[in-house]
Formats: structure tokens, sequence, C-alpha cells
């Protein structure tokens, strides 16, 4: 009976208690749902220890460390030319034997310098088929910066909801730290994660990379399990590399996946019009016919034709349409070689076409929050064939850039793999688009809010 008066008085404190919460904090936990996560926060300091336990001893929640896996256009890219390299023109040659130099970052100066050629010299990848991989133009050695630090993404000016810095300021209102808490995982952009099978030098080499971080970040906090967090491409960067883990060490180190409009294996019809038609996804300013200028680059990259659609999920329904032939998934090799990117058939026969057929869960609790109800291409008209004009786009649902029918696809196979389901959870908010479920207020709070859950779990 005391033990239950007790209770009843701490419960009734509860809303004055919430007033010494920093505010970030407070304004996630809402006073109707305060009393049953307290209970939880309870429950757990009495029966947790070690790696797993959520609350200190006084039932404080306790921030698990949060790793962030930015988006495909967010990591910077150092170079330098070695005497092998072999520049098309001399001034491509400048920085040869100069050192480091900075190679990719939005809101460059290479328009200034008229190098804009040199750089898409410079980015441009070789298919090796022998290797079945991917590598830089002889004689240009490449870096990515920052790894290890949340603040180090850089910000596109043209679409400044794209990258993780919104985010990241509403973690630190809760308690998050960057080098202590928090930390990021920048990637080489241009290259995707493997399959089993397939080799990835850049991948493999992240793969360490990112396995070391969380190993470390773990023991800087005494052991605690890690949250991995990705968004768009980051999503399947962090997925796969989740996949390619012992499954010992994920149960040792992962507490929770978050996916946040994540690349899935099934594709998107926005992949196919950036590989066509070009993108903006990679800011130059003052570049004219920015997306045409760097199409040729684009189409080197094998995260350029990672994300076309999957046979299995989208069938013979057409995608691309002109007046001669239509195009629908199963020929998407056709496709690649009608518009001018021949090079790209191989290395998409060899290496996407495996990944889209691949499946495996990771086995970690994991959560994946997609965006809805947003007009998202579905179908490309390019009458004429003429793949340098914008096309007609038919469209229907998902997030503007993820089709609805991937997202139920990869939710599909979620629930159906034995001992994932009691361990996923699927969001999807109506009117969140790609980038903006990230940086919009009402979306940006349920994204927080999961990550929260995710460490009281």
């Amino acid at each position: 009976m005391a033990a239950a008066t007790t209770r009843t008085v701490i419960l009734r404190l509860l809303p004055l208690l919430l007033l010494l919460l920093p505010p970030g904090l407070r304004e996630h936990l809402s006073p109707a749902t305060t009393n049953r996560r307290q209970e939880e926060a309870d429950a757990a300091a009495a029966s947790s220890s070690g790696s797993g336990r959520t609350t200190n001893a006084g039932g404080e929640l306790l921030l698990h460390p949060l790793v962030l896996v930015p988006g495909v256009s967010c990591s910077e890219l150092e170079a330098r030319l070695t005497d092998a390299y072999r520049p098309s023109v001399p001034r491509c040659g400048a920085m040869k034997g100069g050192g480091w130099f900075g190679l990719w970052a939005n809101c460059s100066d290479v328009p200034a310098h008229h190098y804009v050629p040199c750089f898409m010299e410079q980015m441009s990848l070789v298919y090796d088929p022998a290797a079945n991989d991917f590598a830089n133009q002889p004689g240009v050695e490449t870096r990515v910066l920052n790894f290890g630090s949340s603040t180090g993404f850089q910000r596109n000016p043209e679409h400044t909801d794209w990258c993780l810095e919104v985010i990241r300021h509403e973690l630190e209102k809760i308690g998050y730290l960057d080098g202590d808490t928090l930390y990021g995982a920048p990637y080489d952009l241009r290259h995707a994660p493997p399959v089993p099978g397939q080799s990835s030098e850049v991948f493999s080499v992240y793969f360490r990379q990112l396995a070391r971080l969380i190993e470390d970040a773990s023991a800087k906090k005494q052991g605690q399990k890690v949250i991995l967090f990705g968004h768009s491409f980051g999503g399947m960067v962090a997925l796969d590399f989740v996949l390619g883990t012992p499954m010992a060490w994920r149960r040792r180190y992962i507490k929770h996946l978050i996916l946040v409009a994540p690349l899935p294996a099934e594709g998107t019809v926005a992949a196919v019009k950036n590989f066509v038609s070009g993108t903006d996804i990679l800011y130059v300013p003052e570049t004219p016919a920015l997306a045409l200028t760097l199409r040729p680059m684009w189409r080197t990259f094998e995260s350029a034709i990672v994300g076309f659609p999957s046979p299995a999920v989208y069938g013979r329904t057409p995608i691309v349409v002109t007046e001669r032939r239509n195009y629908s998934a199963y020929d998407m090799e056709d496709l690649l070689a009608d518009v001018g990117g021949a090079g790209a058939v191989e290395p998409f026969r060899r290496r996407e076409v495996p990944k889209m057929r691949y499946f495996q869960a990771p086995m970690v609790p994991t959560t994946c929050i997609n965006g809805v109800g947003n007009d998202t291409p579905e179908r490309l008209v390019y009458w004429d064939a003429d793949f340098d004009k914008e096309p007609e786009i038919v469209y229907g649902d998902g997030d503007d850039t993820i089709n609805v029918i991937s997202m139920l696809a990869f939710d599909k196979k979620m629930r159906q793999q034995p001992g994932q389901n009691q361990m996923y959870k699927s969001i999807l908010l109506d009117g969140a688009a790609h980038g903006n479920i990230i940086t919009a207020d009402w979306s940006l709070k349920q994204v927080v809010q999961e990550i929260l859950e995710a460490n009281r779990s």
C-alpha cells in the first residue's frame, strides 16, 4: 500500500518534473504519454545493466551513441594527382604533384577558375570488368573528408534540406553532442555498397572505418550499443553495412537501425530520369544547363545506376515511353545503350541486377520512415526520343523521389522474414517529401521521437 501511494505521488508530480528537462527534450515528451514513458524508464532502470541499459540510477534516459549516414550529395572529396595522371588538357594537370586539394564540395569555386571540365574528368570513375569494380581515373587519388564528425557534412544552397544539419541541431537540443554521443559517417558518393560476392575496394575500406567508429563510440560509453541512422542513399548504405557484419557483432553493437526515406533495392523511376536527363544532385554554381553539363560524369558513377527499378516490383509497366518503343524495368540495359550510356550496361548487369534480387533482413531492431502523398515520377515520356530534353512526367504516389510501390515491397520483405517482423516498425508520413522529411518541423519531430523511442526500447 505504501509503495502504491508513493507511486501515485510521483505520477502526480511528473508534470512539474517535466519543467526541469532541457527545452528540446521537453517538447518531444507530451503530457499524454509521460506517465507511460516514465513507467517504461523505471522498469528499465530496475532491470537493466551493462550495454543494454537505457536509464541511469536516477531513472533518467541515457542517450545511446548515434551515427548519422547522410544522403548522396553530403560528403566532401579531396584529390591529389600523381605522375600517372594524364590530363586531357594542360590546365587540368596544374595541381599535379601539389598534394591534396578540394575536388568536390557544394558551393565550390570551380567555375571561377574555369575548372569544370577538369573537375568532371577527375571525378569520373572507370569500370574495371576484370575486377568487376569501379575505380578512379589513372593517377587520381581521392579521400573523404570529416569522417567521424556529425558537423562535417557539406551544404547545398539549392537544396538546403538534403543534408543533416537541421536534425543535428534538434539532436543537440535533447542532449546529443558531437564527438561524444553523436557521430557522422560520410562516404564516397560515387560508389555504391556491394552485395555478398561482389568486390568494392572503396566500400570495403569504408565499412571497416564505420565498424571501428561504432566500436569506439560504444567503448567510450561503457559498452552501450549504438543507433545507426541513415537518410536517403545513406539509408541503403547503413542497411548494407549491417548486413555485411557478423550476426554476433551486430547483436553486440547495434541497438537500433533507423532508415529515413532510404533508397530501396527495389529502385525508383527518379533514378532512371537522373541517368537519362542528368541531375542537379551535384551542385556546381554558375554552370549553365547543369544537369546536362555534368551528365557524362554522373553516368560513370555506380551510384547513378544502383537505384534502377526492379522487374520483380515494377513488372512490364512502361517506365520510359518514346514513339519508337517503350522501356519497362526488364528493358533497362537497352535503355542505357539507347540514351548513350553503353558503358554502364555491363556494370549494371553484373553489379546492380544482383542487388535487385538480393534481400536479407538485418535482424536488429529497425524503424523505417517514409513520406507519401507527393507527386513522384512514375513514367517518363520522351516522345521524340530526344533525351537531352526534360521528359513529360506521369506522376504517382511516393515521397517525390521514392515510389510507394518500392516502399511497400521493402516493407513486405521485412515483415515476411522470420524473426525480423517483431523487430520492425514502418511509418508512412502523409505529405512528407524526400528531403524535407528531416527538416519540416512536423515530420522532423516524428523522426526525433523515433530516435528517442530507440533509446528507450
